[in-house]
């Protein structure tokens, strides 16, 4: 039953299986992100982007990214590319303000 789902989904072979894995994965990192984001809101009673936002954001958006770049999808990979480069720059700023701070 397993085999006739993930073929259903486009996995013929055990390589196809790990990577439609691989991608839900990414996906599920990336929708995670607005779970961790909307619990940080509810504690501060005010909108706010906690970091971990953005480390899932990366992570997900990278993820989703490869697996967009494996099965050579035009769509998901230009869909992917400017997230990854905002979530970086983020990141970066995160960092770059924390560092100043010592």
């Amino acid at each position: 039953m397993m085999h006739e789902l993930l073929t259903k989904f486009g996995a013929g072979s055990t390589g196809d299986a790990i990577w439609l894995l691989v991608g839900l994965l990414g996906q599920l990192a990336f929708t995670a992100r607005f779970i961790v984001q909307w619990i940080a809101s509810e504690k501060a009673k005010a909108s706010v982007m906690p970091v971990a936002f953005w480390y899932l954001s990366i992570i997900g958006g990278l993820v989703v990214l490869a697996y967009g770049i494996h099965k050579l999808d035009l769509v998901i990979i230009l869909g992917q590319m400017p997230g990854v480069v905002v979530y970086s720059r983020n990141l970066w700023l995160i960092h770059k303000g924390k560092r100043a701070e010592f």
